[in-house]
């Protein structure tokens, strides 16, 4: 890893008079707050060497300029959600806050556009398109504090990318500020288009490591009117599993389609400290949303839907009430119930593989100390994979964990699939993304960050080694 020249008070002072000395931040009990995003385990934390919170575009062009002058690195941080240690400034440095970049600059009704700084609160966009009777589609389950920008930057999937596809596929085009400091436009806002590169596409998904988004325009779609939310509770994950091909072979076109084993029914229902959840103590949720613009194909389709779900091996067919999605967006942090120190992992393979695939990774985990337990968009085949930790040493616990990844990722690879479905690759992948990433792709991907990053400053230590 490259080693990179610190923050001296020269710096500091010339970063104050970009963005004004309130919005340099120095101070060490400050700085802790930076240390980590969603990580847990302190060994992973990094203190960075100041953070530094710009407004604008320009402000942030002048900050990379600065980076590239004195060599130090850029760790971009929004909401702070990573769940692959995307934020954590790993080589030290600064971290750039997007906190002040938070305006909505349009939206626009006829054209079915919203555009916003980078900062915006994913849920807020979400609001706003609501209260004209449209649809921002991407819904990640952070999106009460995750950031527009950082969503583009890991291309986040959420609850109905089984219907409206990922954040890439819900933008119109970005601004950003490029490793060397230009303001580059990217995309446009266009049905088709077959104009040189596809460029905003190259930067969603690259976390950071090739710009910094600051800017961007989302698609929007109708409101559907109607909607219909299912609970098929079973009591055998392979009927549980097995239901999606049936259930997408009827056309029924689900805005979602979300997974939750029993381990998840257990923890999610005690923290959010609901009582006499159906079967508490057996029951495996499968939750099925569908929307439509006519009233009497929604009733056709949960006909439908009932139908499958009972002829699967359904025990219980109800309606998935307000509790059921609290508890599914509690997935993550009802972990904290079984272990403070906990690794959520993030799995992606082709949709009509990831029954055998869930149950595989459930046979491996039956070797090892640590509770696995499992949730998944079981539509598009992205799962999600949380080890709490048990009474063990650190290093017990890290060589246990290394040899169930090593397994569970070679059986991915396997039938087709890859590390990560919407989380990322970080940190914390990025070993694996060396050894499992076919050596063609990989060293077209390093040749494209050398060529775009000569001084390697933005969020170094993330995505790939270059």
């Amino acid at each position: 890893m490259k080693t990179y020249h610190p923050i001296t008070p020269e710096i500091v002072e010339k970063l104050k008079a970009i963005v004004g000395p309130s919005h340099v931040k120095t101070d060490k009990d400050i700085l802790v707050q930076y240390q980590t995003d969603y990580e847990t385990n302190p060994l992973m934390f990094h203190v960075p060497e100041a953070a530094v919170i710009p407004g604008s575009a320009e402000e942030i062009s002048q900050i990379v300029k600065l980076a590239n002058q004195y060599d130090f690195p850029i760790t971009v941080r929004s909401g702070g959600t990573s769940l692959a240690d995307g934020a954590i400034p790993v080589c030290g440095g600064i971290v750039l806050s997007m906190e002040r970049l938070n305006k909505i600059i349009e939206l626009n009704e006829e054209g079915m556009y919203m555009t916003a700084e980078a900062g915006v609160r994913t849920i807020d966009l979400q609001k706003a398109a609501h209260e004209r009777g449209l649809l921002y589609a991407g819904d990640p389950s952070s999106a009460e504090s995750c950031m527009i920008g950082a969503n583009l930057a890991t291309n986040a999937g959420g609850l109905e990318a089984v219907r409206y596809g990922v954040t890439r596929d819900q933008v119109y085009c970005l601004e950003m500020v490029s490793p060397t400091g230009d303001i580059v436009e990217c995309g446009s806002i266009l049905k088709k288009c077959s104009t040189g590169y596809d460029l905003q596409q190259l930067i969603i998904g690259s976390e950071g490591t090739l710009g910094i988004i600051t800017k961007v325009t989302v698609k929007l779609v109708p409101l559907p009117p109607y909607r219909f939310d299912i609970l098929g509770i079973y009591n055998d994950p392979r009927k549980a599993l097995h239901m999606v091909p049936k259930l997408l072979k009827a056309g029924i076109n689900p805005t979602s389609l979300e997974y939750m084993d029993n381990s998840y029914v257990r923890g999610c229902a005690d923290y959010c400290k609901y009582d006499n959840m159906p079967h508490y103590e057996d029951g495996i949720y499968v939750i099925i949303t569908v929307e439509t613009f006519r009233e009497d194909e929604l009733d056709s389709k949960m006909e439908i839907v009932n139908d499958i779900c009972e002829e699967t091996g359904a025990v219980e067919v109800l309606e998935a009430d307000e509790r059921v999605w609290n508890m599914r967006r509690s997935c993550q942090p009802s972990a904290e119930l079984i272990s403070k120190v906990f690794l959520t992992d993030d799995v992606v393979v082709p949709v009509h593989k990831i029954a055998e695939t869930i149950e595989k990774i459930m046979e491996i985990g039956e070797n090892y100390p640590f509770q696995v337990k499992i949730n998944a968009h079981i539509g598009d085949g992205n799962m999600h994979i949380v080890l709490c930790k048990t009474n063990m040493t650190e290093e017990e616990w890290e060589k246990q964990v290394e040899e169930f990844h090593q397994q569970v990722y070679a059986y991915a690879y396997s039938v087709g699939g890859r590390l990560a479905g919407e989380h990322g690759i970080g940190a914390k992948k990025l070993k694996y993304m060396e050894e499992f990433t076919p050596a063609g792709e990989l060293k077209v991907m390093k040749t494209i960050k050398r060529a775009m990053d000569p001084n390697l400053i933005l969020n170094p230590g993330k995505v790939i080694d270059a």
